[in-house]
């Protein structure tokens, strides 16, 4: 216990799914979690859940004034920001000849530019004391599937962009890593909602099971575990690295 105590975290898309997992993980650990979402009903839900070292922001992530409002907030009550988790995503199912340009552009304004805006937000504030930003990929940036053209696309630039802002904070030397975690198929809203958008989700839910290695969907906790390693002192060596929690499935 008290892998991240006092760690100051600001983590998106944290009402449901892999953020709820991951902010509940946080927290026992010893973190103090603003989570946003769009969502507010969940959002506050998930936060009162949580106890009194969790708070809740309603954010749009895709909006760049927003940003700015939830960092000066932060830096505001807290005075620093130690880790920022960019979890906030949508999958857009369909192939090239289904998925409409607008649903294109939505997956990636949601998956890419969202981490673009907190990482570039986000980042004088945290360079003062230095820390890490978590950034979620997907297996989906390695495997493809030909029913996911921008969902791909969209997470295959997220491991880049980290790369990339990885080699930034390095040269500067400012004590910001920054990671990319790739989870394979896990078991949560985002996924079930995928699902129930197709003709038979029973028989897409089985065939994303099939489709990892180890032959079953995965759990929100074995991202969250990893999110509390990435969050932590733990992993004060590693930066501009993609971990993949998938399964097998990028083997």
């Amino acid at each position: 216990m008290g892998r991240v105590q006092n760690k100051v975290i600001l983590l998106t898309g944290g009402a449901m799914g892999l953020g709820k997992a991951g902010a509940t993980r946080l927290v026992e650990e010893g973190a103090r979690i603003i989570i946003t979402d769009h969502n507010a009903e969940a959002g506050s839900k998930t936060a009162k859940e949580l106890g009194e070292n969790a708070e809740y922001l309603e954010q749009d992530v895709t909006n760049p004034e927003r940003w700015v409002e939830v960092i000066a907030y932060v830096e505001e009550k807290y005075g620093r920001l130690d880790v920022l988790i960019n979890n906030a995503a949508v999958t857009v199912y369909g192939s090239i000849a289904d998925v409409s340009y607008e649903d294109f552009r939505r997956c990636f304004n949601v998956d890419v530019d969202s981490i673009f805006l907190g990482c570039k937000t986000a980042l004088p504030l945290m360079a003062k004391t230095g820390g890490a930003m978590i950034n979620l990929s997907s297996a989906a940036a390695v495997s493809a599937s030909a029913e996911l053209a921008a969902y791909n696309a969209a997470k295959a630039a997220i491991p880049m962009l980290t790369k990339s802002i990885a080699l930034y904070c390095a040269r500067e030397k400012n004590g910001i890593r920054v990671n990319a975690v790739l989870p394979g198929a896990i078991l949560t809203p985002n996924v079930q909602s995928v699902a129930d958008g197709t003709s038979d989700p029973e028989a897409t839910l089985k065939s994303f099971a099939a489709g990892q290695p180890v032959g079953h969907l995965g759990e929100p906790d074995d991202i969250a575990h990893l999110l509390v390693y990435l969050a932590s002192d733990e992993s004060k060596f590693a930066t501009g690295a993609g971990f993949a929690v998938d399964g097998g499935l990028s083997i």
